[in-house]
């Protein structure tokens, strides 16, 4: 094996590293937009968690013997700033939605709050918020999705293995947000 043996080995070196590093670099580029994501969820979470006290206290105005309702809310945006894990912060995020309808349902059973400019303000603000997270978990999921791709299909999953890259967690609605609406007249 002379000069061309080595030149040829060589080569496919070059095209193994070159290949190794493309792919090692794409998959932390999807890594990192994940991340990304979840920062911009965190964003409108935090406007949501900000809106939240005054909703309670304006609320407490009107309906002061609704004191559950209102400690589940609050319980379930505690339970979020606790969170450890993006499992948890999603099940805490799911328990706060829940917690936040029976909010406007209460709101429904007096209408000088509905009334109350204070409320209906800051009700738009949250509608606002909610959109926002809502298009903000759609970004997530998909960056997810195209993250576990590339985990998931050959050669790249050979790559991913190698370096330790792990699957992130999808955004899914909670079981009580499936549910099918019930609307009265």
């Amino acid at each position: 094996m002379g000069w061309i043996g080595w030149i040829i080995g060589g080569v496919i070196l070059l095209i193994i590293i070159i290949f190794v590093v493309s792919n090692y670099n794409s998959l932390v580029s999807l890594r990192n937009k994940v991340k990304d994501e979840w920062a911009q969820i965190d964003v409108q979470l935090k406007r949501r968690f900000d809106l939240i006290p005054n909703l309670v206290e304006t609320v407490k105005g009107y309906a002061k013997h609704e004191d559950e309702t209102l400690e589940k809310v609050i319980n379930a945006r505690n339970n979020f700033t606790t969170a450890k894990t993006q499992e948890e912060e999603i099940k805490a995020n799911n328990e706060l939605t829940s917690a936040m309808q029976r909010l406007f349902a209460l709101a429904e059973s007096y209408p000088d709050l509905k009334a109350n400019t204070n409320f209906t303000k800051l009700q738009d603000e949250l509608s606002e918020t909610e959109n926002k997270i809502s298009y903000a978990r759609q970004f997530y999921n998909d960056s997810v999705m195209t993250y576990k791709n590339k985990l998931e299909m050959f050669p790249s999953n050979i790559i991913a293995s190698i370096f330790g890259f792990k699957e992130e967690p999808f955004f899914e609605a909670s079981e009580t947000e499936k549910e099918n609406v019930k609307v009265k007249f």
